[in-house]
């Protein structure tokens, strides 16, 4: 396949997924990153991520803290999430994300709008107040105009697949798993006014090229500002993977990534595009590969490292201390380079060359949300 041949409906994004020529994947790739400087620039928006907490109340079949997975289980309290904005904001990241298990009682609720009125009041010297993106999974509408009303602004809700009876093969049949109610979820986000984004997992039992192709023309009919999906690991006491059934290759599911990384930029210019961890867990510089492949967002874990390693959603997670409170402050560094701008990681020789700017105490909006 040629990159001349690629269309943008569902049979030719699934064709183009299906590819494995690996001159159209590298091809592919370098037209994606340079539609991503054309659009929204060279710059990267640093997200500094918080796991509050891996207590949930879904049983998600292919999640490692699912409600009835046995595995530790923590909440931070409100003192370590603020430590944790604080470095953020020390760090000039611009913006934090509250990620956690879904859970909708009122001492939950409660404690995130008490979180976001103390974050967006954390001094931040001559930056806005941090920006703050939630993820927390399906509340009520109310619940999502309280937050909204206390500070957050983006919300990250994954659809997990845009195919309803793929959807129904990796949550359990029962009232609180529901593929309408996850869409309800996602139109009440955007009506309050959130940039509400979404995602799904790459190369997860029973998905074909075609579900993926869908995926990615969901992402456009929702108008998406933002999104952030990744590959497939596997968490090996999950029932999805006690099943047997099974799943591309770690090499495989990589390129996949990528690849969906790459056609979202085609597809959609001027949104945000993560870089998911994920794929640094088949990749040691896999977040770097992700950001060259048109990704523009990266995030940072700065969650206490005695928790993190607990919130395992997945098997071999990559568990750094990305930006540990002993790194150096005040580093304003403007391009990424070897040993340079990330005081957490050595970035590559890729990253240097192309000259990527960080774009220091931003909150980095969507350029597509923001028209």
């Amino acid at each position: 396949m040629n990159l001349s041949d690629l269309t943008f409906d569902r049979e030719g994004l699934a064709a183009a997924i299906a590819c494995e020529d690996a001159a159209f994947e590298e091809a592919l790739l370098d037209e994606a990153y340079r539609v991503k400087v054309a659009t929204v620039g060279p710059e990267v928006y640093l997200r500094g991520l918080i796991e509050i907490s891996n207590r949930c109340v879904k049983n998600c079949l292919y999640c490692g803290i699912r409600r009835d997975i046995r595995c530790q289980r923590y909440e931070l309290s409100e003192e370590e999430v603020l430590a944790s904005a604080r470095i953020a904001a020390q760090r000039r990241f611009g913006s934090v994300v509250i990620q956690g298990g879904e859970r909708t009682d009122a001492a939950f609720v409660g404690k995130i709008t008490r979180l976001l009125k103390a974050i967006k009041a954390i001094d931040t010297g001559d930056d806005p107040p941090l920006g703050v993106t939630l993820s927390l999974g399906e509340q009520p509408r109310e619940v999502y105009q309280e937050w909204f009303d206390a500070g957050a602004h983006r919300y990250l809700l994954r659809i997990e697949s845009s195919n309803p009876d793929l959807y129904r093969k990796i949550h359990p049949a029962d009232p609180l798993h529901s593929y309408d109610r996850r869409l309800q979820a996602l139109y009440d986000l955007k009506e309050i006014g959130y940039q509400a984004g979404t995602g799904a997992m790459i190369g997860m039992p029973f998905q074909t090229a075609d579900d993926m192709a869908r995926d990615l023309l969901f992402y456009k009919e929702f108008d998406a500002p933002m999104v952030g999906m990744g590959p497939y690991n596997p968490h090996p006491e999950s029932p999805l993977t006690l099943s047997g059934a099974p799943y591309p290759s770690a090499e495989r599911r990589f390129a996949l990534g990528l690849k969906m990384i790459a056609l979202l930029r085609l597809l959609m210019p001027d949104i945000n595009i993560a870089a998911a961890t994920a794929l640094e867990v088949l990749d040691p510089r896999g977040r770097e590969k992700g950001i060259l492949a048109g990704a523009n967002v990266f995030m940072p874990n700065i969650t206490p490292e005695e928790q993190m390693v607990k919130y395992n959603l997945y098997d071999r997670k990559t568990i750094l201390r990305d930006c540990p409170a002993s790194a150096e402050p005040g580093r304003q560094d403007t391009h990424i380079c070897k040993n340079c701008v990330f005081p957490f990681c050595s970035m590559g020789d890729d990253l240097a060359g192309k000259r990527i700017i960080v774009g220091y105490g931003k909150w980095g909006d969507s350029k597509h949300f923001r028209k």
